[in-house]
């Protein structure tokens, strides 16, 4: 499995529906798990800048990983980027082949 984090920035009508935060963020959950079952959710934070939420997970490719971002889109997401991650030790190794 691949590691990604998912970078979400909620577009202005959905961020105006605080009180149904926890509902719409368990729909998207649920869809994802309905659409990407392989996906495995590793952590998951609000955050208080230009993206409203990072979201790290493991996905089999790619792929994949568009599908989490198009669903993100698909639920009130203005802009959602999903980018590869490689473990800080793998970094390392790929750095001594160079």
């Amino acid at each position: 499995m691949k590691t990604f984090i998912l970078m979400t920035k909620l577009s202005p009508e959905v961020s105006r529906q605080l009180k149904d935060r926890a509902t719409i963020g368990r729909a998207w959950l649920d869809q994802v798990r309905e659409k990407c079952p392989e996906v495995k959710f590793i952590a998951h934070y609000a955050l208080l800048g230009q993206f409203d939420f990072l979201d790290i997970y493991e996905a089999p490719d790619e792929e994949t990983a568009a599908k989490v971002s198009m669903i993100s889109l698909a639920n009130g997401a203005f802009e959602a980027q999903s980018w590869a991650a490689i473990p800080y030790q793998r970094f390392l190794e790929l750095t001594r082949e160079i």
